[in-house]
């Protein structure tokens, strides 16, 4: 059998993620410095470890409803109701909820539910790898929004791509692979004007707790109890206008698990529900039951870990190059220096003969001027790979 002849065009179209790519060289390379991995380096809290042992053990095994079990999809109704003051989500009367696999489940249901072929959805740039491909993949087009040199996606730098193809606008805060987080009047103008146009804004919020005490200053909820990150989810109706995507992975450590959730119009919900059913039929079920009580557990600890981290790779890299300081996820987002005469990947080939494994930015980019260090590693590793980086930069 000729198998080369039966892949599709949409296949064929799609490289395989530079990031897996970063993860088969780390393989090849002895003691290989690695940060490149978004993955936190912290176990899997201990009540979320029991609760998927329990399920397992008193038979909850099997498939689950579409929409998510109801004690999961109760607790994080709740959560939306306190942070965001979305008040019954997932009720009849509510914005519509949806327990799915992954934050990236929701993200290719709703671009299934939205796109025909030749709609076009504007995504950041840089943006996280797999936004552009699911768009192809869906049969759309992702429309790049340049947000060099701070990586904010404003209104002012989004309305000129919008046109009558223009299904939706993708924000992401904290960014992946910047760290970026918005101020509170991006997010008004930005929801403003996809209000103005009659085009969906999609939130990913995949790393909304793993967020840094300065960035932490939004208070402007229904029911304000506590400083929370700017969203344009928090503003006047926008479960109305807006399709909330979040996720357990990166806060709790249990990226394998694939929990993420959608919350927004209902009627949205409901397309992304049907899809569910051909596709991924449910999130999975010892995963669901493991994180109902993931929105009670205090991850601060960790997230002042991170911004120690943090802050060592903005003093050590930021005396030999520019970088934006991150004010959440645990990624920065470095420029190669003019000086050196080099793109990132080139850039990148240098570090690698340090053992030093991180990212070009054009994986992330339409540009080759910027590379992704995740700092989600040993603090011993990360402190040795970052004096690399600084030396490799000074030139």
């Amino acid at each position: 059998m000729d198998a080369d002849r039966l892949i599709s065009a949409r296949s064929r179209s799609i490289d395989a993620s530079g990031i897996r790519k970063a993860f088969d060289l780390a393989r090849t390379i002895k003691n290989p410095i690695n940060l490149s991995i978004g993955q936190p380096d912290f176990p899997v809290p201990e009540r979320l470890k029991r609760a998927a042992i329990n399920a397992i053990e008193s038979d909850q095994n099997g498939y689950t409803v579409t929409q998510g079990i109801e004690p999961l999809r109760e607790r994080i109704a709740r959560h939306l109701a306190w942070d965001l003051g979305w008040k019954g989500a997932g009720d009849q009367g509510g914005p519509g909820l949806m327990i799915s696999s992954g934050t990236s489940g929701s993200l290719l249901l709703a671009m299934l539910a939205l796109l025909d072929p030749g709609d076009e959805i504007v995504i950041p740039d840089p943006y996280f790898v797999m936004y552009p491909h699911v768009a192809k993949m869906c049969g759309g087009k992702a429309v790049l929004c340049d947000t060099y040199p701070d990586f904010r996606m404003t209104a002012e730098r989004v309305e000129p791509l919008i046109n009558e193809r223009t299904k939706a606008v993708l924000f992401n805060s904290p960014s992946n692979p910047c760290g970026t987080v918005p101020s509170r009047r991006d997010c008004e103008e930005l929801l403003d004007l996809c209000r103005r146009k009659g085009v969906l804004l999609i939130s990913d919020e995949i790393y909304d707790e793993f967020a840094y005490p300065e960035a932490m200053t939004d208070t402007a909820t229904a029911e304000p109890k506590a400083p929370r990150i700017p969203s344009p989810a928090r503003l006047a109706g926008a479960s109305e206008d807006l399709l909330l995507i979040r996720g357990f992975g990166k806060t709790f450590g249990c990226t394998g698990w694939r929990m993420g959730y959608a919350a927004g119009p209902k009627g949205l919900i409901e397309q992304m529900l049907k899809l569910q059913q051909y596709t991924f039929v449910c999130a999975p079920s010892i995963a669901q039951w493991g994180c109902i009580d993931a929105l009670d557990i205090d991850m601060s600890d960790h997230i002042a870990e991170y911004k120690r981290r943090r802050d060592l790779v903005i003093e050590k890299l930021g005396e030999h190059t520019e970088i934006a300081v991150p004010g959440g996820a645990f990624y920065a987002f470095p420029k190669v220096p003019d000086r050196l005469g080099l793109t990132a990947t080139e850039f990148i080939e240098r570090a690698i003969k340090e053992r030093v494994i991180i990212i070009p930015g054009s994986i992330f980019s339409a540009r080759d001027t910027h590379f992704r260090v995740s700092y989600a590693t040993r603090p011993e590793m990360l402190e040795e790979g970052i004096d690399i980086l600084a030396r490799l930069l000074a030139g």
